[in-house]
């Protein structure tokens, strides 16, 4: 009977939306992965997992094979036609590969919103207040002594480049504390959407921010969109938070101006060569750094494993899929089509 049952895949066990994998074991023959290796799993792939129809990976999953790049997906047999993803940036993923070979990528946008904004808000805020250094003075037994002063939000200018979902959401957050919002998008967004917030060029954002926020995708056009050039025509002191990928900042260069005090601070959760991280960052007080935590809780990470079990569901039961990225929408609807 379960051999009659399309194979999803998994490169991650479900650890919170275990209900609706069970619910999913009814349609579906799962099974994780057991490959050590890229070249194990290539093997392995001509072999026991020779007749999957689609994959569920989270961003860990680059742990066992590395990134799915295009000599991955060249791998993955005829019959795989869905990699889902339970994350919002798929930047680990090539979408064009993916495209060559009909295999629909899914993403899960949704679910990490209000986790990732709420994280970006506390980075905000600490890094404003200048909270790092109080915490290691208090550790060392030195209480307030030799603490620096913080700043308020009231009147300040926050900048947030990319005002997709998280960039709405932070935004939505960050006005009872009176900062005046403007963004940057690659083009604006309805009035509606703004709610309030001025659109402005990026060389605009850069040079009047007190603060900004990154929340753009990573891909070839946003790596390193901030380097030296761009601090450089930024405010003294200005605050730089980032929640979105490290790469979309050149850490280096992030490092360097927060030396020179260029930089007031950061927040960061992402950085440029996870996990490793800018020695002089790590070393700088002013700077408040997390290890990648945006969508860290328990609520979220159940909500991100349900959507892109949901999108796997569907894509292998021949039914309308929740998110395909938008690389990928007209190979979607092709799908389905041929499907019936």
């Amino acid at each position: 009977m379960s051999a009659s049952k399309p194979f999803i895949l998994l490169f991650n066990p479900v650890r919170h939306a275990k209900g609706y994998y069970e619910d999913l074991q009814r349609v579906a023959r799962t099974e994780v992965v057991t490959s050590t290796s890229r070249q194990e799993l290539y093997e392995d792939l001509k072999t026991k997992y020779k007749d999957i129809a689609a994959i569920y990976r989270t961003s860990a999953s680059g742990a066992v094979a590395g990134n799915f790049d295009e000599d991955l997906i060249q791998h993955l047999p005829e019959s795989c036609k869905f990699i889902c993803h339970n994350g919002a940036g798929y930047d680990q993923i090539d979408p064009q590969a993916c495209l060559k070979r009909g295999i629909v990528l899914t993403y899960a946008p949704d679910a990490v919103t209000e986790a990732t904004a709420d994280l970006a808000l506390w980075l905000l805020l600490g890094a404003l207040r200048q909270l790092n250094p109080s915490l290691g003075s208090l550790r060392a037994g030195n209480f307030k002594k030799g603490v620096g002063f913080g700043n308020d939000p009231q009147g300040k200018v926050l900048g947030i480049l990319g005002m997709g979902r998280i960039g709405r959401a932070l935004k939505k957050r960050t006005d009872p504390l009176g900062l005046v919002t403007r963004y940057y998008n690659r083009s604006p967004v309805s009035e509606e959407i703004a709610a309030g917030a001025e659109y402005v060029s990026y060389e605009k954002l850069l040079a009047e921010s007190d603060i900004i926020s990154i929340h753009v995708p990573l891909n070839a056009s946003t790596k390193h969109l901030i380097g030296a050039e761009e601090i450089a025509k930024m405010k003294d002191g200005v605050v730089i938070v980032n929640t979105a990928r490290g790469a979309i900042i050149d850490e280096a260069a992030l490092a360097d101006a927060l030396e020179s005090g260029k930089i007031g601070a950061v927040g960061l959760d992402v950085y440029e060569k996870e996990p490793v991280i800018n020695e002089k960052l790590l070393k700088q007080e002013r700077a408040l750094l997390v290890p990648h935590l945006g969508t860290h809780t328990v609520e979220t990470l159940a909500k991100m494993e349900a959507w892109a079990l949901e999108n796997a569901r569907r894509g292998v039961l021949g039914e309308e899929l929740l998110t395909p990225v938008p690389e990928h929408v007209e190979l979607a609807g092709r799908l389905k089509s041929q499907q019936h």
